[in-house]
């Protein structure tokens, strides 16, 4: 056991998402999904097992953690804890570097991070898709962000089959790399969302059945447009698997609508990108905010024509793995 360890993740932009949970307290999805991270976004983490302490203390941006958020990462804690072998209290601080609950992917890079320092921190020696099953405890998503760039998360009923695998992909015929030409331009749209919330009751929408069954064409089709690095095949399937999943969320007993009125504006302003000739796609996650895949030569017209709506930005790439930092770099 070392004394501290911080670490580093980036959050996720869904391409295939996965909508619902087999089992809610191992987070256990009902079928694959796949993901690319996000950079320069990230959240750092620092941990620090403390044997005279008398209780866990949680922090993210300076605030403590109580209540829900923090029962979430009492699952990750003590999931640790148990494979440790000992009950020491922990020390936990927390900072993203991005705006965290309006659709952008906080907590997949915070469990990451957090799952990841809290490994190392406890002397464990595990690969990274084995760290994605701690991290899949707070978040299914985290798992995927624990792994990095484009990864899947396998469905199963255990930790040995569903964890987070590193995808491979090449490079297109037109020479685009999707690992190093993406460019996202990020549509910040403020609005609180409850994602667990969506999770719990997804099952209950008279779409979801449909969904389950339909996602599986779209994985297939995914996995293999990554391969031949084809930007249409890919961003066009996560548009398409955006508005099937938003679909099964509004469907549910509750209702949920995520999308604002400001949402909507950047779909109309991409589809008449899309209309004069731009490569550029559109993508959510369970929130408002929107996610603007396009290549390096198109980013600058997609910015501009986005900030025409008074809608914040930001460009940002696909980002790596989940890693340990240099012992300087500790928020305490």
């Amino acid at each position: 056991m070392t004394e501290k360890v911080t670490a580093r993740a980036h959050p996720i932009q869904g391409l295939v998402k996965y909508h619902g949970m087999r089992d809610a307290e191992l987070r256990l999805p009902y079928h694959d999904s796949i993901s690319l991270c996000t950079a320069p976004t990230a959240t750092t983490t620092t941990v620090e097992w403390e044997p005279d302490a008398s209780a866990d203390t949680y922090v993210i941006g300076g605030e403590p953690v109580e209540g829900r958020a923090a029962e979430r990462i009492d699952m990750v804690v003590d999931h640790v804890r148990e494979v440790a072998g000992f009950d020491h209290p922990v020390r936990l601080e927390s900072e993203n570097s991005f705006p965290s609950n309006i659709g952008f992917g906080s907590s997949s890079s915070g469990f990451a991070a957090a799952a990841l320092a809290l490994v190392e921190a406890a002397g464990l020696d595990m690969t990274l898709p084995e760290v994605s099953t701690v991290a899949r405890r707070g978040s299914s998503s985290a798992a995927r962000s624990v792994t990095g760039a484009y990864s899947v998360l396998e469905a199963g009923l255990n930790d040995e089959d569903c964890r987070s695998y590193r995808l491979d992909v090449g490079e297109g015929p037109d020479g685009f790399d999707p690992e190093e030409d993406l460019r996202i331009v990020a549509a910040h749209v403020p609005a609180y969302k409850e994602t667990e919330e969506a999770h719990r009751e997804a099952a209950a929408s008279h779409m979801m059945q449909a969904r389950t069954a339909h996602v599986q064409d779209q994985l297939v089709e995914m996995k293999d447009a990554l391969r031949a690095g084809d930007f249409e095949r890919i961003f066009g399937t996560a548009e398409h698997d955006s508005l099937s999943l938003t679909a099964t969320t509004m469907t549910g007993p509750a209702g949920w609508v995520y999308w604002q009125p400001e949402t909507i504006a950047v779909f109309n302003a991409v589809r008449e990108l899309q209309e004069s000739g731009v490569d550029v796609h559109f993508s959510t996650d369970t929130g408002a905010s929107v996610y603007v895949n396009t290549r390096e030569e198109h980013v600058e017209e997609v910015e501009s024509r986005i900030a025409e709506i008074g809608i914040e930005t930001d460009v940002w790439e696909v980002g790596g793995p989940a890693r340990v930092l240099d012992p300087s770099e500790a928020l305490f």
